[in-house]
């Protein structure tokens, strides 16, 4: 079974999303499972103390290298193969490559940083690998760990309808996808190609192509390079 392990501040925010839909279902059929470890439960003092301020002086906090180290120690056993995910908006952009890795693998460790982020050192300590969902802030790891569990999920055997599903969308082959149409023929003046209707395979599998190499080249020319 993958297996997915979360440490965060909020474990009352799992399995949110993940709990409904293509997720859930898999969930409910022990395709995955998920665990929640609550890193206050490791603070300091009587008011459980999770972060402190920065050192050499800034806005914010920071959480603590001991705190963070004391619960990942105790949640996880010495020689768990799973990949240690830490949230960051530095951390390395995810793509469905790396999903894919991840799909294929026994599951992963997520950890979900709060504040201005974690202390340097329980990041090399712990061998934590830092990754990104895009280029933008958001309060917590908690939303950026819902997107990577979902991604990997759906990717897993059993989970969706038809496996060609997963392998025949956008970033797969390096592209973005190609449009899609269904019923009815003509909407608002607006008619599905003729070329979709043709029933030459191998003129719609062209036409595809085309289209999602058009798509590329306007939106992402990055993917092309």
């Amino acid at each position: 079974m993958w297996s997915a392990t979360i440490f965060t501040l909020y474990p009352e925010m799992f399995p949110g999303p993940l709990a409904v839909s293509l997720s859930g279902d898999a969930l409910a059929r022990e395709i995955w499972s998920l665990e929640t470890r609550n890193i206050r439960e490791y603070g300091i003092g009587r008011h459980r103390a999770v972060d402190d301020t920065p050192a050499g002086g800034g806005p914010g906090m920071v959480i603590r290298a001991d705190v963070l180290a004391q619960a990942l120690d105790a949640g996880l056993a010495a020689d768990d193969p799973r990949p240690r995910l830490l949230m960051s908006p530095r951390g390395r952009p995810l793509t469905q490559t790396r999903v894919r890795e991840l799909a294929s693998g026994p599951g992963a460790v997520l950890i979900c940083g709060r504040f201005e982020g974690v202390d340097e050192r329980v990041i090399e300590g712990r061998g934590l690998e830092e990754v990104s969902i895009g280029d933008y802030i958001l309060s917590g790891g908690e939303m950026a760990s819902l997107v990577v569990l979902d991604a990997c999920v759906r990717l897993l055997p059993g989970v969706m309808g038809k496996q060609e599903s997963g392998a025949d969308e956008s970033f797969e082959g390096g592209l973005l996808e190609y449009p899609h149409y269904t019923r009815p023929r003509e909407w608002e003046g607006r008619a599905i190609p003729d070329v979709l209707l043709s029933g030459d395979h191998a003129k719609i599998a062209k036409w595809r192509r085309e289209e999602a190499e058009r798509l590329t080249r306007q939106r992402r020319p990055d993917l092309l390079r």
